[in-house]
């Protein structure tokens, strides 16, 4: 087992103690964040009856309309709060609603940062109606991005000729595992969704994604960003 492998947990406790960071790195990448923003946007079709799980400051649900969300930072809530969403302090694999709650439940990336994946699926599955939708995004293990990451997490910096001008924290990258795409498919899957539909952005190679901003495409087989919906029947 490598030191990677070993240090891929799932979770990072960077966040708590640095939120404003996180939507400052945002700020310096507007065009990556756009282009997410399009791809989830493409799935968020009822905003107002979906509930963000790991919403973290708020910054994507607010631009989506959503306005329900769960974070277990409570640094992170009052940012999202600040932004107008209704927060409640809990995890991803034990989420404070009852079952057969909402039309939509987003996890918009978080897969990578929680420590037990099923049990996060299966409490969405748990919270939505029938025939109510999940939204998945994350960055696909198999891209350049994710590789990217490693690589600067093993050397302790970016090279950067390889990186973008304003590259990810590397304090985020510790303990982050990322999910391929057909691990969250089988997630999706096992906890019994159906239908599932694919979209992905991030075409380019990250060094040039904050160039211009890019439509979602269907399928999985090119970007970096990938965002999966799946209905509970």
């Amino acid at each position: 087992m490598t030191k990677l492998e070993k240090e891929r947990k799932g979770e990072t406790p960077a966040f708590e103690g640095n939120a404003e960071t996180f939507d400052v790195w945002f700020s310096k990448n507007q065009i990556v964040f756009e282009s997410e923003l399009l791809a989830e946007k493409y799935f968020i079709t009822d905003p107002e009856n979906t509930v963000s799980i790991g919403c973290g400051s708020g910054l994507f649900e607010s631009r989506l309309g959503i306005k329900c969300g769960v974070e277990p930072s409570k640094n992170m809530a009052i940012l999202a709060e600040n932004r107008g969403i209704e927060v409640k302090i809990g995890t991803a694999e034990n989420v404070p609603y009852e079952n057969e709650k909402f039309d939509g439940v987003l996890l918009s990336t978080i897969l990578s940062y929680v420590k037990d994946r099923k049990k996060a699926v299966n409490e969405a599955y748990r919270i939505l109606k029938h025939n109510g939708r999940i939204v998945v995004s994350f960055l696909a293990r198999e891209g350049s991005y994710a590789m990217l990451y490693d690589l600067a997490y093993l050397r302790g910096e970016y090279d950067p000729e390889a990186a973008p001008e304003h590259p990810y924290p590397i304090k985020f990258i510790e303990g982050v595992y990322w999910c391929s795409t057909s691990e969250v498919t089988n997630l999706l899957k096992n906890a019994g969704f159906i239908d599932l539909e694919y979209v992905q952005t991030l075409t380019r190679h990250p060094k040039y994604t904050n160039d211009k901003v890019e439509e979602p495409i269907e399928g999985y087989d090119k970007g970096d960003y990938i965002v999966i919906q799946g209905t509970k029947p």
